[in-house]
């Protein structure tokens, strides 16, 4: 394909990535107006944000093995449709149960196109040519991180729009995408039998929800050492266990295990789980500091994450055409590690008197690591393994990632909460400010009806608690930074995905066309050209 077909296919996927992306991030400052009119609770607040991520992540690995057997192509459309149907049932719902099973399609949707997405793009360009569009996907996650909430804030304070619109927003981009990948995304159909192994998919989906749940309301809704956590833990490993066992033995695996097996898959896949920590905790936390610690309102914090949008931007699009440019990668996977690292080492040292161009520095760096590393541990992996296997490993990344996402935004923000309770106790006692109910609460305190001394409390405490979340985050950027080090750089194939399965399919497809000998006859096939394909005896 020329660069032009390939922006052009791209057109469509990009539409469906910015839709896969606002739909986690539109809602972040609207919710308190949905709960507040859905006459929900607290545990609703948390459900509705929970459930969307939960059904993305969970079903990444079952969309990238559909991938390997099914049209790229019309799955792509298939999710961008439950996306369609999932917010147009959350934008017209009358009760928070019909919306959290809204999400709950939508996040379907959302986990289809962010594993389609990459796994299409590794079909259509060779792996020596992706690094300079990666940085493309860094533009619009970008873009989509930035304007989600900014977005969500202006339609709620719309009095003839209001919160619905949260939802209504992404259906024409999602609309388009489906129209723009009919017109420009030509891939071909692979015809063959295939087994799905509903299972193994059932084990793997239902294992990692249970403990996506644990780690989602472990500390809010009931304590980490309970008997809650005990029940989800041994449920969810248990059933893990089990996948493993069918996986182990199925025809058509969801996960094939054997792709561990390769070094440079199992060391992607660790590191991207690694880089998930990281950036969530990044895009979650930072903004609660803006507006609680800074005192920011929510559309000035959404614009003060600029600096470390802006690097992650930059990096993952220099990077990206530098790569494609030399065919050399593993120093940018390093250097993002290196510099991820260090990016979460100086945010640790923030507190509330943090000067912002201080702060602007910090971030970058974060995100300027991130950006190294995101993009081209998918390009790695998807250089070293078999064509019919793209799907696989792209997802199995991918999974990882929002994995790691998730269950680091729900340890941090545990370690947050004990950390803010310790520093009020401490502040209150200073001050003299009798403690109730022992200190501690979950809730996120409203600064606008606080008065002045409790005020600077809190201030204080989010920003050291901030700062020590970090600090706690950065042992595993220097993690993902190891597994970086021991991947071994191979050179990148000039070839598609499209073209390697070709090349894959040839030698089955010539066996398949030529004849059995009769007794006494040679086939004559070792006399063909190497490459031949479709050889008969006449």
């Amino acid at each position: 394909m020329t660069n032009r077909q390939i922006l052009q296919a791209m057109s469509g996927l990009m539409a469906g990535m910015f839709v896969a992306i606002l739909a986690g991030t539109v809602v972040a400052n609207a919710l308190p107006r949905i709960i507040a009119d859905l006459g929900a609770s607290q545990s609703s607040y948390t459900w509705v944000v929970t459930a969307e991520l939960l059904a993305m992540t969970a079903t990444v690995p079952l969309w990238g093995k559909l991938a390997d057997l099914f049209n790229q192509k019309l799955l792509l459309q298939l999710s961008l449709g439950l996306f369609v149907v999932g917010s147009l049932v959350a934008g017209f719902s009358q009760d928070v149960v019909t919306l959290i099973i809204s999400r709950v399609i939508q996040g379907v949707g959302a986990g289809g196109l962010t594993a389609l997405a990459q796994i299409v793009m590794a079909a259509i360009i060779p792996p020596r040519r992706l690094g300079k569009y990666a940085g493309i996907f860094g533009a619009v996650f970008a873009v989509g991180t930035v304007a989600g909430p900014l977005i969500g804030g202006v339609l709620v304070d719309t009095s003839w729009l209001g919160w619905r619109w949260c939802f209504f927003v992404g259906v024409p981009f999602a609309l388009a995408g489906i129209v723009l990948l009919q017109r420009t995304l030509k891939l071909p159909t692979n015809r063959r039998e295939v087994r799905i192994d509903w299972t193994g998919a059932f084990l793997i989906v239902t294992g990692v929800c249970a403990l996506l749940i644990w780690t989602s309301l472990a500390g809010n809704s009931f304590d980490w050492a309970s008997w809650q956590t005990a029940a989800l833990v041994t449920t969810g490993l248990v059933l893990l266990a089990a996948a493993v066992f069918v996986e182990s033995r199925a025809a058509e695996p969801i996960i094939p295990l054997d792709i561990f097996r390769n070094r440079t898959v199992s060391l992607t896949t660790l590191a991207s789980f690694f880089v998930g920590i990281a950036m969530f905790a990044g895009t979650v936390f930072l903004s609660q500091y803006f507006q609680i610690s800074l005192g920011k309102s929510p559309t000035i914090a959404g614009l003060m994450s600029l600096p470390m949008i802006g690097g992650l931007l930059v990096s993952s699009t220099v990077a990206g055409q530098i790569i494609s440019a030399t065919g050399k990668w593993k120093v940018y996977l390093i250097a993002g590690g290196v510099i991820m690292t260090a990016g979460l080492g100086l945010l640790s040292t923030i507190d509330a008197d943090t000067h912002f161009g201080l702060l602007s520095v910090y971030m970058a760096f974060m995100g300027i690591g991130v950006g190294m590393l995101m993009q081209n541990l998918v390009l790695a992996a998807q250089n070293d393994v078999p064509a019919h296997e793209l799907g696989a490993a792209t997802s199995v990344l991918s999974f990882f990632r929002s994995l790691g996402g998730t269950i680091g935004t729900s340890v941090l923000g545990a370690v947050l909460a004990n950390r803010v309770a310790d520093e009020m106790a401490k502040g209150l006692a200073a001050n003299g400010i009798p403690v109730t109910g022992g200190g501690h609460s979950s809730a996120v305190p409203d600064m606008t009806k606080l008065p002045e001394p409790l005020k600077d409390i809190v201030e204080h405490a989010y920003g050291i608690a901030t700062g020590d979340l970090f600090l706690v985050a950065t042992p595993f950027a220097f993690l993902g930074l190891l597994a970086v080090l021991f991947v071994k750089e191979k050179p990148l194939k000039t070839t598609s995905g499209m073209e390697r399965l070709a090349a894959e399919e040839a030698p089955a497809a010539a066996a398949a066309t030529v004849p059995a000998p009769r007794n006494g006859e040679d086939s004559g096939v070792q006399d063909a050209a190497p490459g031949a394909v479709g050889l008969r005896k006449d």
